[in-house]
């Protein structure tokens, strides 16, 4: 037997019943012997059978040969089911081996009696629209609810640090103690999956937002402020056809991004007049030096929005965006208030 063992895990074999974990240990030890050609309480020096020795057969004769010892002796298996025993055993461990289905059910939230814990959703779900609580607020509404029924007078409060890791389960992904905007934006979400408009074409649907960046960025006049990026991507591409950084996004910022995204690079203001030659027949690369960056930069593919959605920020649904996009002949789209799925 050469090369080292590797462990299995064995904790959770005591989530099954007696039985299954007997006839895990059984199965156990004949994976084993496919394996490395001994069972695992093999006596010091013992050599393997001849049928199961790893020097003189490969694994797929092993299985073989384990499957035909098992069948004669009663235990109907193919070689096939020895090697998916084996897959899971390597994967999972003795619990591999264990019939499943008879694996104890554990609790979601342990041993808290359920009418606590829906007591507690309730008391999360309120400060939906309602301004940011503390945990301890939550705790105390969670004793208001339950004693305000009389169904639940005799049930019994677990400790308050069981209720501090129950409200840290419940909690996740509503924002009860953080942000009021992010928490109502969550709470405005459809209960079922998301839905999307299909784009298959580019420009026949894009989207434009802006979200702040949790970064100083040093200004021309040497002051250090952080800086929201505005962007617009195209969702039949998946690609971001112009973005902007600034101190705080204006009106006049949305227009020149729209202008951004159908203008090729090589043809704005302040680019190298011999960058638009970089398509005409005259032996330009060798008349002139151009940046390797200013070429790569310049391959950015233009595209024409037909329909932009938005959300109801100043910026967007400002006169100045919306005469950009008249004027280009762009539908813009605003998105349903309080909806942010669209």
């Amino acid at each position: 037997m050469t090369g080292k063992r590797r462990v299995p895990p064995t904790s959770r074999i005591a989530e099954f019943p007696e039985a299954a974990a007997e006839q895990a240990r059984w199965w156990e030890r004949h994976i084993l012997e496919v394996l490395h050609g001994l069972p695992p309480d093999a006596p010091e020096g013992t050599k393997p059978r001849p049928e199961f020795d790893p020097n003189g057969h490969s694994l797929a004769q092993r299985k073989r040969a384990k499957a035909a010892e098992l069948t004669a002796a009663g235990h109907q298996v193919s070689a096939s089911g020895i090697k998916q025993r084996r897959q899971r055993y390597q994967r999972d461990g003795l619990v591999g081996l264990a019939d499943g289905r008879s694996a104890k059910q554990m609790q979601a939230f342990g041993q808290v009696d359920p009418v606590v814990v829906e007591a507690m959703r309730q008391a999360i779900s309120e400060t939906a629209d309602a301004s940011s609580r503390t945990i301890g607020f939550t705790l105390w509404r969670t004793q208001q609810i339950l004693s305000g029924r009389e169904e639940t007078a005799e049930v019994e409060l677990p400790s308050r640090a069981t209720l501090y890791r129950l409200f840290d389960k419940l909690a996740v992904g509503t924002h009860a103690t953080g942000s009021a905007r992010t928490r109502r934006s969550v709470g405005a979400r459809p209960s079922g999956p998301f839905g999307e408009v299909p784009a298959s074409a580019p420009g026949e649907l894009m989207q434009i937002d802006s979200t702040p960046m949790d970064v100083l960025v040093r200004l021309d006049d040497g002051v250090a402020e952080k800086v929201e990026l505005t962007a617009m991507v195209d969702i039949a591409t998946r690609s971001i056809t112009a973005a902007v950084l600034r101190p705080s996004t204006k009106a006049a910022d949305a227009s020149a991004l729209l202008a951004r995204s159908v203008t090729p690079e090589s043809m704005r203001p302040g680019w190298a007049v011999a960058l638009r030659m970089s398509r005409s027949a005259l032996p330009h690369r060798r008349l002139l030096s151009i940046d390797e960056r200013l070429e790569h930069a310049a391959a950015r593919p233009v595209i024409v929005p037909e329909t932009i959605v938005c959300d109801h920020g100043s910026v967007f649904v400002s006169h100045a965006f919306r005469s950009s996009c008249r004027y280009l002949g762009t539908n813009l789209q605003p998105a349903h208030k309080a909806t942010p799925t669209d």
